[in-house]
């Protein structure tokens, strides 16, 4: 059972991969994904594609990792405890872009499969994944779109799909230490098994393939958006926000890190440049506190 369903799902994230890549270049215009495949000591590898310094992209990397593994790490079997003792396998794609312009989002998504095996005992497997969206400068009908491509993505798989998912979103990307949510989020799920692996492994794919759907528009909309140095700044200090979820909240992060996996792609989904400020309040009335006040709290954005 674990090759023929792990054999399936790499082809598919092999080719997402290079689907994303292409439709990222095309968008930005100029620059091209560098690729840095790598092996894993401890078993698997990926490829490492890095795209930098373009006409609207300033850094992103989509990666395609395969690593496996006599045991599970602690971040694993902390969420999961019946994996203890168990070999795993751990595939996925993952990616992150920051543009340039500070009118296009920050956007990220990621699609995942485990399975973990022990002798003599059924396998454990499951999907994970979602896209969701960082803007500094939000338009609504931007929001609405995102939100519109991730509804009806779910729609085939049930009508409690969408809000379950979008909720999860919210919940997960949620900077506890600052009290908001990381952007206006879009879908989160994980643990996806009791669908069977035909339709689990649809709706990952649902969701994978959405995310240049919901992405790609926002980009062609608001890339020749002028913008001055105080925009910028704002970018940078807000950018701060993705640095701080990614390295103190994030599970990803600390599985990738616990497992000995590549820290150059765990951390490929930083930011190039970003900014701190103490006790930051943006001017009341000003786009800047629009964020605030209207944004990074959960609400039905459909």
């Amino acid at each position: 059972m674990q090759s023929e369903l792990l054999t399936q799902v790499k082809a598919y994230l092999m080719a997402l991969q290079d689907k994303i890549c292409a439709g990222l270049e095309e968008a930005d215009g100029g620059a091209k994904f560098v690729e840095d495949a790598w092996q894993r000591e401890e078993g698997g590898g990926g490829r490492t594609r890095v795209i930098r310094d373009g006409n609207v992209i300033e850094q992103g990397g989509v990666n395609y990792s395969h690593v496996f593994g006599a045991s599970m790490p602690a971040s694993a079997t902390a969420h999961r405890p019946e994996l203890a003792g168990r070999s795993f396998h751990a595939c996925g794609v993952s990616l992150v872009i920051h543009p340039k312009n500070p009118h296009i989002p920050t956007s990220h998504a990621n699609v995942r499969f485990f399975i973990a095996e022990k002798e003599g005992e059924e396998p454990i497997w499951w999907f994970g994944g979602g896209f969701d969206l960082t803007p500094f400068y939000p338009q609504l009908e931007d929001v609405k779109h995102w939100h519109q491509v991730a509804h009806d993505l779910c729609v085939p798989f049930g009508d409690e799909v969408y809000p379950k998912y979008k909720t999860w979103c919210d919940e997960y990307f949620y900077l506890k230490h600052r009290d908001e949510t990381r952007g206006v989020g879009g879908l989160f799920f994980d643990d996806l098994n009791e669908w069977g692996f035909e339709k689990s492994f649809a709706f990952m794919q649902a969701v994978g393939n959405g995310y240049l759907d919901a992405y790609l528009p926002l980009i062609a909309k608001r890339k020749d958006t002028p913008y001055g140095e105080a925009e910028r700044q704002f970018q940078l200090y807000r950018r701060g926000r993705y640095v701080e979820f990614n390295l103190v909240w994030d599970r990803g992060t600390l599985f990738g890190l616990q497992t000995g996996g590549r820290t150059e792609s765990i951390l490929m989904s930083m930011p190039p440049l970003a900014r701190w400020e103490y006790d930051f309040n943006p001017e009341p009335g000003s786009p800047e506190s629009e964020l605030y006040e209207h944004y990074l709290k959960p609400k039905d954005w459909l």
